[in-house]
């Protein structure tokens, strides 16, 4: 069989339907107002969504886990059945067609976005300089299939003022390009939620469910690999 993977992202309290299938990927920004009950209300989501792998990573919305404890987030894990990746990575195995071989995919996800002048100061989860992401995207393996940040490289579904202003990272771009992956997998720049664009080797998708004015009106992205 092929891999089905659903990509969601900038949920920010609302959690649409889901069809079910073998990954689901969730890339930040979780909750409404950053509260624990809200988290724990997502990890009681995310435990009845029908999939046989379920990969999240934080958002800069997502200053709840700059105050829990390893024990809170060990918690809330078990609750939500999810793995969570800042940072890291994991591997997922899954059967070609007709073959019986068995496939490995790799995955990385990465929390980093970029600061700027004028940040909401409660939103600031996970950012910073375009130096000090360099170091936190410096770590993305080369053998990775499926990249997942909540930032998006510069340049590539992430303007915003009507295409004045570019707000992904230049580095992750740069590493993006080194790595190839097959997927990467983004959303932040609500903008360009729903939307995708093929680079030379990678699917570029924006997965954001939120639009501009904070609507959730971009579907779930569904990709098989």
């Amino acid at each position: 069989m092929s891999l089905s993977v659903t990509a969601i992202g900038c949920l920010h309290g609302h959690y649409p339907k889901l069809d079910g299938g073998d990954l689901l990927i969730v890339t930040g920004d979780l909750t409404a107002r950053h509260t624990r009950e809200e988290f724990y209300d997502f990890a009681n989501w995310m435990r009845n969504q029908d999939y046989e792998d379920k990969i999240v990573i934080p958002g800069n919305h997502d200053t709840w886990f700059e105050k829990c404890d390893t024990w809170d987030i060990k918690n809330w894990l078990n609750i939500g059945e999810f793995e969570f990746l800042c940072d890291s990575g994991t591997e997922i195995i899954y059967e070609e067609d007709n073959i019986e071989l068995e496939k490995t995919i790799k995955i990385w996800g990465s929390p980093w976005s970029l600061w700027f002048e004028g940040i909401n100061p409660h939103c600031t989860a996970f950012t910073g300089t375009e130096e000090e992401l360099a170091d936190k995207f410096a770590l993305i393996p080369h053998d990775v299939d499926i990249l997942v940040t909540h930032s998006p490289p510069f340049g590539i579904l992430d303007s915003v003022d009507k295409g004045k202003r570019l707000t992904g990272s230049l580095s992750l771009r740069n590493r993006m390009m080194e790595v190839k992956p097959r997927i990467h997998v983004f959303s932040h720049i609500h903008e360009w939620g729903g939307k995708r664009l093929d680079t030379t080797l990678t699917k570029c998708i924006n997965c954001s469910i939120m639009n501009e004015h904070y609507q959730p009106i971009n579907k779930p992205i569904r990709i098989n690999l």
